[in-house]
């Protein structure tokens, strides 16, 4: 296991304060993604949570950082600069890439007995529902079309040479992480995670079909969710609204659980 600079200043970003919120909200952007993709998430969320955004290495103000290639290390890091935050319970929110992320960090927290308190997956099939990907092999050209087809950047940034040369590295390393990513199930457990699991998608997601997002209900033995939103892979940009609504409603949900749970 690689040694990974943990300083949590370096790892998360809080754009928008909420000391007041009883629960943070950790945001996991997608392949090639950024924190900042999250501001206006964490704006809408902010009377509903403390918003948390995770800045991978590699981009960014982290650009000058070699952009790590294997998911475990990625988990490795996050985790630890997540541990001064969890003086207070955490949800996690992944899209694509950061579901699985999320997947495995809620796993890991389940395993030190300080579990998240739900998680909510976005844009990703179920774990065990592996597909033979090797776009990181290839050449620019591809990786660029594999971006444009799930219409995830803006075309003038990859029209931009510059900016591509810039931001290829780390898509790229991402790429590998996830195309490369294996899940490996818990010897005599039926399900990896016992905390709430909530799922979202597009309806016309080309990476992702209904059934293959459905499937996460094998990974909980606690309560599932599932909704769909029209729209493709980035789904979550023109469905902003409707996210973050259905985010708050989990939000509230598992805040009413935790009561009960406290309760009984």
């Amino acid at each position: 296991m690689s040694t990974i600079d943990t300083d949590t200043e370096l790892w998360v970003r809080r754009f928008h304060p909420a000391p007041e919120q009883p629960y943070r909200l950790v945001c996991l952007p997608h392949a090639g993604g950024t924190a900042s993709a999250f501001f206006s998430f964490s704006q809408a969320l902010a009377p509903h949570a403390d918003v948390l955004a995770v800045q991978y290495p590699g981009r960014q103000d982290r650009r000058h950082e070699p952009p790590i290639t294997v998911t475990e290390d990625l988990v490795d890091g996050i985790h630890q600069a997540l541990r001064p935050w969890a003086d207070r319970p955490l949800v996690l929110f992944g899209h694509s890439m950061g579901a699985v992320l999320g997947f495995e960090l809620a796993r890991r927290m389940e395993a030190e007995n300080e579990p998240p308190l739900g998680l909510i997956v976005s844009g990703r099939r179920a774990p065990h529902m592996p597909r033979p990907d090797s776009v990181h092999t290839k050449g620019d050209d591809a990786l660029i079309a594999e971006i444009q087809q799930l219409a995830g950047t803006d075309p003038g940034v990859l029209a931009d040479e510059e900016i591509v040369r810039m931001v290829l590295p780390a898509i790229r390393a991402d790429f590998k992480a996830i195309e490369t990513y294996h899940y490996r199930p818990d010897p005599g457990r039926e399900r990896a995670l016992s905390c709430p699991l909530s799922v979202l998608t597009g309806e016309s997601d080309p990476r992702v079909s209904l059934h293959e997002a459905m499937e996460w209900r094998e990974h909980t033995s606690g309560n599932f969710t599932f909704r769909s939103f029209p729209g493709g892979h980035f789904y979550l940009t023109p469905q902003q609204d409707a996210v973050t609504r259905a985010i708050a409603d989990d939000l509230a949900a598992l805040g009413r659980e935790r009561l009960g749970t406290a309760v009984g």
